[in-house]
């Protein structure tokens, strides 16, 4: 007889892209006027294995003075997760909020170890509420969806 104990279980979490780039040094970095900051996060879920995920946070910051990029940093935090025997409608809300949220603290750190390593004061992302972020997509998508007529 099958086991069908549920198991959530992390496998790894790991950097797996990280860039810096400082476009306009040394010239920007005389500039006394403070620059904008902008800064975008995405969250992403992809099968790796039967029962085994790859959960990524990407995070993009992007500081400029006027239309000038100070740096720009880009990275991706991902995680492995084995995920057995679970109801299907739990799946979404752990692969979109519960995994994400265990990456997500890696992926600040690292974020600002980079930056300060680039010559900047560390910016410390700050803390996200991924079950808000969850819903407020799955409603995009059920709004994007086709609607089924009879």
């Amino acid at each position: 007889m099958a086991d069908l104990t549920p198991v959530f279980q992390i496998q790894r979490v790991y950097l797996k892209e990280a860039s810096l780039e400082q476009p306009n040094s040394p010239a920007i970095l005389l500039e006394q006027e403070q620059p904008n900051m902008d800064i975008q996060l995405g969250v992403a879920a992809e099968p790796v294995a039967e029962g085994v995920f790859e959960v990524s946070v990407t995070c993009t910051v992007q500081t400029k003075i006027k239309d000038k990029t100070v740096f720009l940093v880009e990275a991706k935090q991902a995680g492995i997760f084995e995920l057995r025997n679970l109801p299907q409608e739990q799946m979404g809300p752990i692969l979109g909020i519960a995994c994400p949220q265990i990456v997500y603290p890696y992926l600040r750190g690292n974020v600002a170890d980079l930056i300060q390593r680039g010559g900047f004061p560390p910016v410390h992302l700050a803390e996200i509420n991924f079950q808000a972020m969850y819903e407020q997509q799955q409603m995009q998508d059920a709004a994007a969806a086709p609607a089924v007529t009879q």
